[in-house]
């Protein structure tokens, strides 16, 4: 993964980009005329710190500032309709890939995969939610705002974009 973007393979580009933010499009495309019909609905991207600072390969870089132009952009559209859309940055997520890196790995502050969850749950009660359309959030700062614990009843501390910024 951490090969410069010309010695990446091709495949990679189109898991990421072809397949993965396709598939957000798509999804977005066939729930939005619902959504607009009952003037309220959510559409949640998930991306990451890699959006706005390298992370370790442009490829997922490119495919973090799509989800977020995906959300800012369906947001503009959206929005006179009630339906809101942003971009959701969680930590590190124990996903079963990380779990089985463990050893090298600070989980200390990662979140269980049904967090995100929680916290779309927490922006979809949240009355002010068409204040949030159209932005980026980390997931563990609006659980913070919404009181909103892991299923393990911690709460992560939310990342910055300095963590990131030493890569």
């Amino acid at each position: 993964m951490d090969a410069p973007f010309w010695e990446q393979p091709m495949w990679r580009w189109e898991a990421m980009i072809d397949v993965a933010l396709r598939a957000a499009f798509v999804a977005s495309c066939a729930a939005a005329p619902a959504m607009i019909a009952q003037r309220r609905g959510l559409i949640v991207n998930i991306s990451f710190w890699a959006a706005e600072v390298f992370e370790g390969n442009a490829i997922y870089g490119v495919a973090k500032a799509g989800a977020n132009k995906m959300a800012a952009d369906f947001a503009h559209d959206l929005g006179p309709h009630g339906v809101a859309a942003l971009a959701l940055y969680p930590g590190l997520v124990r996903t079963e890939a990380v779990l089985r890196a463990a050893e090298y790995l600070d989980l200390s502050n990662s979140e269980s995969p049904r967090f995100i969850g929680r916290v779309i749950e927490g922006l979809w009660r949240d009355s002010q939610l068409m204040n949030k359309s159209g932005l980026a959030h980390v997931a563990a700062s609006l659980a913070e705002e919404y009181g909103i614990s892991d299923i393990d009843g911690r709460r992560p501390r939310p990342l910055a974009i300095h963590d990131f910024k030493a890569h």
